[in-house]
């Protein structure tokens, strides 16, 4: 899967307006605590795969999702 294939499988889950990289999800998003976690149960069910919280804690923008789950996938 491609970072833009990945790009977009996120923009359906968070579907929300225009989203670029730099999107910060908490502060243009209006994500909270509870939509992070949402947001980590979907993409984990999307890629069949568990992701460890703590990998998502320092993660502010879209870009940093779309990073993070290239790399989980890469990881196999």
């Amino acid at each position: 899967m491609t970072k833009e294939e990945i790009g977009q499988r996120i923009k359906d889950i968070l579907v929300s307006g225009k989203i670029t990289p730099d999107v910060d999800l908490f502060a243009d998003l209006d994500l909270d605590s509870i939509d992070a976690v949402d947001l980590v149960v979907r993409l984990q069910q999307e890629m069949k795969k568990r992701i460890d919280p703590a990998r998502f804690q320092k993660i502010r923008t879209f870009g940093d999702v779309v990073d993070a789950v290239a790399a989980i996938l890469e990881e196999g």
